[in-house]
């Protein structure tokens, strides 16, 4: 069995206590996630800085790594999904990929400043991350009632970005120790993920446990267990999957990584390198406060709407770049922004997809999902960094502003419709 969105309304809404409550296992998948977000954010904070600042390369050089950084996941989603899939293993496959992020800052740290080792640990990096998130967002969304995925997504990424807003603060506070010893923090990082390792292990249920696939029957949940082979159309096989993944890669190939707008900040503002680990904070505060009611909120309205309005966050963060604003209006306005864009579309994007596939083939459609997605940031990062290269930052981002106006136009156009409220059925494939 499985949930499919329609246009009935003769399908009861779940009891309200459902809605109040998250389960256990979300809970402790984002407490998971926190720790480990807390190991790669130090990294990612300062990465720009050690790569450009420190290493000296060129816009075009670190577009290709971050590119690399974001989008080495690709092939390795959909593996890691068809395998949570098939041996019915999502806390050992999501394992496997947390123990491997966690190992890659070793490889940080022995690269001596390098960029063919860098280049490998930053992949190793994504390649752990690539192969835990499919896992683990299957998890949530098979241990949750299917209309309230928005407020369980909400509650994990809200878990996830404290991390994300912890991680910087330590980096900072490690390099101030330190006096600037990159090594120092690629050290704590390691030690932090492998904790993260350690509370996936001990907090999670075992993998052959039973997920709640949503509803309630005689005032108890109704549970199913995951199947050990994949059952069910092929996610490709489903149009408004496929129509959902199209969508994710045409916003993907329009967007702007988060570490060039940073660079762009601090080239507008001249803000000192000592505080560059501080950008991220902003939008990881407002990521913070808004992912629980960005999650009810497409709940209530339908999950399409927020996922466009966040990407509309995302361009008025480009525009406010381009415009003649002072330095503490860009400092507070662009962190802002992007923390509205990632609340509105992260979770969103998964609450979204969950419902229109099989549950034994969760993971490997939302793999699929996130795959079209990174596959087109891949492509975003590295043309970015090439306008940049060649034609300034000003020409770049009007590119950027243009191609993510015309991505949402399209994207509005192919994104399932919704209307208010959940509107889910139960639907037997055989």
């Amino acid at each position: 069995m499985y949930l499919a969105t329609t246009g009935r309304r003769d399908v009861p809404p779940a009891p309200t206590g459902a809605r109040r409550r998250v389960s256990a296992t979300v809970l402790a998948l984002g407490t998971v996630s926190l720790v480990t977000d807390v190991s790669s954010e130090m990294v990612t904070a300062v990465l720009p800085l050690y790569l450009v600042l420190g290493l000296g390369l060129s816009p075009l050089q670190f577009g290709f790594l971050d590119g690399l950084f974001n989008g080495a996941t690709a092939l390795v989603r959909l593996l890691g999904g068809h395998a949570a899939d098939r041996g019915g293993g999502h806390k050992r496959v999501a394992g496997l990929g947390y123990a491997l992020s966690a190992c890659s800052r070793l490889g940080l740290l022995l690269a001596g400043g390098a960029p063919g080792p860098i280049a490998a640990a930053l992949a190793a990096d994504r390649l752990g991350k690539g192969i835990r998130t499919a896992p683990r967002d299957a998890l949530i969304t098979l241990d949750s009632p299917p209309d309230a995925l928005g407020r369980a997504f909400g509650v994990h990424r809200a878990m996830d970005t404290t991390g994300a807003l912890l991680g910087p603060l330590a980096a900072f506070a490690i390099l101030w120790a330190t006096a600037d010893a990159y090594d120092a923090v690629f050290v704590v990082s390691f030690c932090t993920g492998l904790l993260g390792v350690l509370l996936l292990v001990v907090l999670v249920p075992g993998d052959r446990a039973a997920h709640r696939a949503g509803g309630r029957t005689a005032g108890r949940p109704a549970r199913v267990r995951v199947r050990v082979r994949p059952e069910g159309p092929a996610p490709l096989r489903l149009p408004a999957v496929r129509r959902v993944a199209v969508a994710a890669a045409l916003l993907g190939a329009a967007s702007v990584g988060d570490a060039f707008l940073y660079l762009l900040l601090q080239e507008r503002t001249g803000l000192d390198a000592t505080w560059f680990p501080f950008l991220p904070l902003g939008a990881s505060a407002a990521y913070l406060l808004l992912a629980v009611p960005a999650g009810r909120l497409a709940d209530r309205l339908g999950r399409r709407r927020p996922f466009l309005y966040g990407h509309g966050a995302l361009l008025l963060a480009l525009g406010l770049l381009l415009a003649p604003v002072p330095g503490p209006l860009l400092l507070a306005g662009v962190p802002v922004l992007l923390g509205v864009y990632y609340a509105a579309t992260d979770g969103v994007l998964m609450a979204l997809a969950g419902p229109l596939l099989p549950p034994a083939r969760r993971a490997g459609g939302l793999a699929l999902v996130q795959t079209a997605q990174a596959l087109a940031k891949v492509a975003a990062a590295t043309g970015f960094g090439a306008a940049w290269t060649l034609w300034g930052p000003r020409p770049a981002l009007l590119l950027a502003l243009a191609a993510l106006t015309a991505a949402l136009l399209g994207a509005g156009r192919l994104l399932p419709r919704e209307g208010p409220g959940p509107r889910t059925t139960r639907k037997d494939p055989t």
